[in-house]
């Protein structure tokens, strides 16, 4: 039997997708493009997210007519719709059975239930690529942002047990692995009993074999002391964090429901700025929430420039039903949303480029993850993309360059040695 998977959305989906390929390739699965079984991992952060996966699933119907269809995820999860054309539809529970769903299938299945209750389903990623494994250790949120459908799509927090996550992260070093990144829907809310993330990450950073430990994201609220004491004292755990501010308003913010204000989130920045000067900071921004003024656009645009972010992730807000923000009147027209998302992205683009300005001349590791035509192309501890002339060789390992030029979106870098 055959198989492929598209995926939608954020890196939790990416990792499931992995698990469920290990899952059909440990069964005898073989991943070609004309499969016998093609499985769709969908995404609803937006209503474009669902057009997608919805637009994906008609796509692979009708070009794969006699395929086996899987669909699966949040956008599943959340419509509920046991009519759409697929063989077996799966929310976001029993990602992890996917081989005797198959093996069962005879006849329609529907395997969506409520979220609830969930307990966290154990997963375990046997590989990922040869340089940078995810590890997922935590699923679902309980912060109920106004705009966010997230939580009732995925349940509440619950987090791997950590004998799991280290014999996970083991594994995964065992088979040549150089960095490990921690994701889940609520990354920073993870915890094992009285065992906290802080705790997980002191434990990680001592793993012999681990040159890097990563963060997909975290919340500036779970960076408390005890996370600023591994930042201050490991090397390992790199020089990038990415810290979602969503508005530079505190009115917005505040109908938001987010659990900061602007005040909080600069000086959180200030400290991990005293420990780490360099370090990366990249964020997301959603612009156009209900009632967002120009005013106040203005002024979540002040409070980017005063953090000085290194890069910003820029998304026009999208009413989800079912959320306490789609109920909001005074919604911002498309054409100003747009206008707003541009902005942003300009400004994005310039703090970009100023930061990777800074390090030309600079020394710095590099961990090469692809070659392609001549070039090494692979990312620093700190996020800078490098691409350097080098051989094949190199892939996987972990090299010092001199960055010689900004030639975006790459640091052009010539290597120096071999660590």
């Amino acid at each position: 039997m055959t198989y492929n998977i598209y995926t939608l959305g954020c890196k939790v989906n990416e990792y499931e997708s992995e698990v469920m390929a290990n899952l059909l390739e440990n069964h005898g699965y073989v991943r070609t493009d004309n499969p016998d079984v093609w499985v769709v991992n969908t995404c609803t952060v937006t209503n474009t997210a669902d057009s997608k996966s919805r637009k994906i699933i008609r796509s692979l119907r009708r070009k794969y007519p006699k395929a086996i269809l899987v669909v699966a995820g949040c956008m599943i999860q959340n419509k509920k719709d046991k009519n759409i054309d697929a063989d077996i539809i799966i929310g976001n529970r029993h990602k992890s059975e996917i081989v005797n769903y198959l093996d069962d299938f005879k006849e329609k299945i529907y395997a969506v239930e409520d979220m609830d209750d969930a307990p966290f389903e154990d997963m375990m990623l046997n590989n990922f690529d040869l340089t940078r494994a995810y590890i997922k250790i935590e699923d679902g949120c309980d912060n109920y942002c106004s705009y966010c459908i997230i939580p009732y799509v995925r349940g509440h927090v619950r987090s791997k047990a950590r004998e799991k996550v280290l014999q996970e992260a083991r594994s995964l070093i065992k088979n040549g692995h150089k960095e490990i990144v921690l994701t889940g829907i609520h990354t920073g809310h993870y915890h094992d009993g009285n065992y906290s993330f802080a705790d997980l990450l002191k434990d990680l950073v001592q793993l012999d074999g681990l040159k890097r430990l990563r963060i997909s994201s975290i919340e500036i609220t779970e960076i408390n002391d005890e996370v600023m004491d591994v930042i201050k004292n490991s090397k390992v755990l790199v020089n990038h964090m990415h810290i979602p501010l969503q508005s530079g308003s505190d009115e917005i913010l505040k109908q938001m429901n987010r659990k900061y204000d602007k005040k909080y989130f600069i000086n959180k920045i200030k400290k991990l700025r005293e420990i780490k000067p360099d370090m990366n900071i990249t964020t997301d921004v959603i612009v156009g929430f209900p009632g967002e003024s120009e005013e106040q656009f203005e002024e979540s645009i002040s409070t980017i420039k005063e953090i000085g972010f290194s890069k910003i992730h820029v998304f026009p807000y999208s009413d989800r039903e079912g959320t306490k923000a789609s109920k909001m009147d005074n919604k911002v027209v498309g054409n100003v949303k747009k206008n707003r998302v541009k902005r942003l992205l300009d400004l994005s683009r310039r703090f970009e480029e100023d930061y990777m300005k800074k390090h030309v001349g600079m020394e710095e590791g590099f961990i090469p993850e692809v070659y392609d035509d001549g070039y090494l192309i692979g990312h620093t501890g700190n996020f800078l993309l490098i691409k350097a002339k080098g051989d094949r060789s190199l892939l996987g390992k972990e090299v010092l360059v001199k960055i010689s030029q900004v030639e975006y979106p790459y640091l052009i870098s010539d290597i120096k040695v071999l660590n």
